[in-house]
């Protein structure tokens, strides 16, 4: 079958390698499922680049690719709940990947059926940005009432962030480009930054949560707009000894993370704050009830380009090069 590979960590080259591979075998707790579109993302490149070895130590060569939607062809002896010709869609295992292929085999446990109504190419850009908000809103134990502000809202993760913290009856506040104001107030923002022009600082008084998805010097401001006992939740800021313990990382990692993690740390302390790393996880049961709210809001996700699964290392350098309000993806219909 056909793959879209990396053989090594290159910071400076991006690119895969189509290859010819074999068709996989699954095991008892696994279904064969024909991959018919699949996510292209920034952590596909982040990868390549070796920018979360420390985390997850892939194993070399490596089938690229997390997110995918597609068809169940062959069932494993121990799965139940799924039969051969669902539609179904899913997060790949962190360490595995493998969704830039012809089929893939994937853990029963990680697929959901998918949203009714939705094509391959729709459905498949939701579990990663979808399953992440959903971690980072469970992980801060959010409260009904309460207030989140959510970086980077005109995005691909805002358009999935922001209505399922309005579904947990949050209040949202987010920021992004000025073009995107109406389409993410029309998602359920409360109140929209135009990053440029508005400092969400000097007009916000202090919020419950933050989720962060800029990392840098971002991050250390949004830390000031915690109220004490508040909550922030990184996707681009250093990990910490916290999430090093939680994410089951050898003893040597704990510590190493703990100290890379320490200014942070101590930065949200002085606020009265705690600070978290998050790394998206895989999850059938979460991706099922992000399913049923999808259905129910009627979310339909953005679409910006659409690519082969030859046409790869395009996509790849689109995605590194500029911001998208909408998916990257793979077709292979």
């Amino acid at each position: 079958m056909k793959a879209i590979q990396i053989f090594k960590y290159n910071k400076q080259d991006i690119s895969a390698t189509l290859v010819e591979i074999a068709k996989p075998a699954i095991q008892a707790d696994e279904v064969l499922v024909r991959i018919k579109a699949a996510g292209v993302n920034p952590l596909d490149n982040k990868i390549t680049r070796g920018g979360v070895k420390m985390l997850v130590p892939h194993k070399l060569p490596l089938t690229m690719g997390h997110e995918f939607a597609g068809v169940v062809e062959e069932i494993g002896s121990q799965v139940q709940g799924l039969s051969v010709g669902d539609k179904v869609y899913g997060l790949m295992p962190t360490i595995k990947a493998g969704a830039f292929a012809e089929w893939a085999a994937v853990p029963a446990l990680i697929l959901a059926a998918m949203p009714a109504g939705m094509s391959y190419t729709e459905a498949t850009s939701i579990p990663l940005t979808a399953l992440t908000a959903y971690q980072a809103l469970e992980l801060m134990q959010v409260q009904a009432g309460k207030t989140i502000f959510i970086s980077g809202g005109s995005g691909g993760f805002g358009a999935m962030a922001i209505p399922l913290a309005k579904a947990r009856g949050l209040v949202v506040y987010t920021s992004g480009n000025a073009a995107s104001r109406e389409r993410v107030l029309a998602l359920g923002a409360d109140r929209y930054f135009d990053y440029r022009t508005e400092d969400y600082l000097q007009e916000l008084k202090q919020v419950d949560y933050v989720i962060d998805s800029v990392g840098g010097a971002e991050l250390s401001k949004q830390m000031k707009l915690l109220s004490s006992g508040g909550r922030i939740v990184s996707l681009n800021g250093m990990p910490n000894g916290r999430f090093a313990r939680s994410f089951g990382l050898p003893k040597w990692k704990q510590w190493l993370l703990s100290l890379v993690g320490l200014s942070l740390d101590r930065q949200a302390k002085r606020v009265g704050a705690t600070y978290d790393f998050l790394f998206v996880q895989a999850n059938g049961s979460q991706l099922k009830r992000i399913t049923e709210l999808i259905e129910k809001l009627g979310i339909r996700p953005t679409i910006s380009k659409v690519f082969t699964l030859e046409e790869a290392n395009e996509a790849l350098q689109s995605i590194d090069k500029s911001s998208s309000l909408g998916k990257t993806v793979l077709t292979l219909e």
